[in-house]
């Protein structure tokens, strides 16, 4: 059975830092390209960084610069770094396959920056 467990979440105020971790099982986690996607209240889920299972990363434009994706092949791990983080980066975080997703979703992972 897939399974993606996201944490790390909380809350900070504007301009501190978070790093979130997401664990998958069920899949040839080394194989795939993986992403770290959002909703917000109110909006469409968005793919806002995305690895690839060579290593290479893409980002949003709305988090270039702010946020690094990595990826333990060994421990089945994405990881999103997340620097200077703002109001409008509060949301639902998950990970899934990049850069459409799957039919399976984790819980996510509350993030809230508010000062």
């Amino acid at each position: 059975q897939v399974q993606f467990v996201e944490s790390g979440g909380g809350l900070v105020q504007p301009g501190e830092s978070l790093r979130l971790s997401c664990t998958a099982s069920g899949i040839r986690f080394r194989i795939y390209d993986m992403g770290w996607y959002r909703q917000a209240p109110g909006k469409q889920r968005e793919l806002v960084a995305a690895i690839t299972s060579g290593g290479s990363t893409n980002y949003a434009d709305s988090v270039k610069g702010r946020f690094t994706i990595s990826r333990d092949n060994a421990k089945n791990t994405v990881y999103l770094q997340m620097n200077s983080l703002k109001p409008e980066d509060t949301a639902v975080y998950y990970c899934n396959l990049a850069p459409t997703g799957s039919l399976y979703w984790g819980q996510g992972t509350q993030v809230t920056v508010s000062s």
